[in-house]
């Protein structure tokens, strides 16, 4: 539904004399967006999130590279077939932009007031648009007596008001508190299943990848430097989204021993595979950390545990894991860690934002164990 081929976007700024005058906010981003499904762009502030996404509706045209939406070449299409095209592409921004002196049903209306509509069309599709949003009692309410969900619920509505295929969202939620950011967020789950809509999200939060994407791209510097579904960044040994997305806490291991993560899911989260390991092989297993979490409606864990020995005196216990269909990543072993202290590989790089978690070693993860 939504593809970019080596995008790139350069600023030209004022610098020294023998200085770079170009700044590449992207730097050949290539990003696929399947039909119908939920993607979040995630980075730190200055990545090019912001830019993509604009780069997308061709709000920013790009230096080079193409923009594909429904089939369509997009930095090929005259003025006009622009217009047109971009009917099909809804934006809500991080800030509302609504109208003060308009009531909401006013807000909403107001894209279609040249789409050539009767006023009663117009009026019935908007009070289709607040329902559906859950704000069908605010018609005649003004953006002053919202609250900043309600005003951005008002956003969503007025985006889908021209009945798009793809929605984008640049930090939607970001200026919202954490309560109104999770309803906001599951009524662009509950759209995107209702409506069929694709959805391109842009955020800092890993909460908010978490909740509702089914895909996710990391960008830093201008670049998609790990892509893919959240199953498969799960499964990807290495994998920066994912220690972000289940991070595993800061527990030490014992001396003298390897530690590995171990990704499951479905059925296996409830599977007792710790203490079969433990009984099987005779072996002290100590759980480090661990997370079980709802990932599109698919319970998804994480588990860090210290075995204890060389990683060669492991190899069989390791072994069994993999053979329980387990994803298991070694992460140090006794070798390693006298070597190189440990610490250094166990934590994410990826600086976005996430919200502090309790461990959930305890009630779900003993099912596991």
């Amino acid at each position: 539904m939504i593809t970019t081929s080596d995008l790139r976007k350069v600023y030209r700024a004022q610098g020294r004399p023998g200085s770079n005058p170009e700044i590449a906010a992207l730097d050949g981003v290539d990003l696929h967006v399947r039909q119908g499904e939920v993607y979040g762009v995630v980075g730190t502030s200055g990545a090019g999130k912001s830019t993509l996404i604009r780069c997308v509706n061709l709000l920013e045209r790009p230096s080079s590279g193409s923009v594909r939406v429904d089939g369509r070449e997009l930095t090929a299409l005259s003025p006009a077939e622009l217009r047109e095209t971009r009917r099909s592409i809804g934006m809500v921004f991080q800030h509302f932009n609504l109208l003060a002196r308009r009531t909401v049903a006013e807000n909403v209306e107001l894209p279609l007031e040249l789409s050539g509509l009767t006023r009663r069309e117009r009026a019935a599709r908007v009070a289709e648009l607040l329902d559906l949003v859950g704000l069908a009692d605010k018609a005649k309410a003004y953006p002053a007596q919202l609250s900043g969900g309600q005003k951005q619920r008002v956003g969503i509505a007025r985006a889908l008001a021209g009945d798009p295929k793809v929605l984008l969202s640049d930090e939607a939620t970001s200026a919202l508190d954490p309560e109104t950011t999770r309803s906001v967020l599951q009524l662009l789950r509950d759209l995107n299943r209702q409506l069929g809509l694709t959805i391109l999200l842009i955020t800092h939060e890993m909460d908010v990848i978490k909740s509702v994407c089914d895909s996710a791209a990391l960008m830093r510097a201008g670049r998609v430097v790990e892509s893919g579904t959240l199953t498969e960044l799960l499964e990807q040994p290495g994998s920066e989204l994912a220690r972000e997305l289940f991070p595993l806490g800061e527990g030490e291991p014992l001396q003298g021993s390897t530690v590995v993560d171990i990704t499951f899911q479905g059925d296996a989260t409830a599977q007792p595979f710790i203490s079969q390991l433990a009984r099987t092989y005779n072996v002290d297993v100590s759980i480090i950390g661990a997370a079980v979490e709802t990932v599109g409606g698919r319970q998804v864990g994480r588990m860090r545990v210290s075995l204890p020995g060389s990683f060669e005196e492991n190899v069989v216990p390791i072994g069994y894991l993999r053979e329980q269909g387990l994803q298991v990543e070694v992460i140090a072993s006794a070798e390693s860690r006298r070597s190189a202290g440990w610490g250094s590989t166990q934590r994410g790089t990826t600086g976005v934002g996430t919200r502090p978690e309790r461990s959930r070693a305890g009630a779900r993860a003993e099912g596991a164990a």
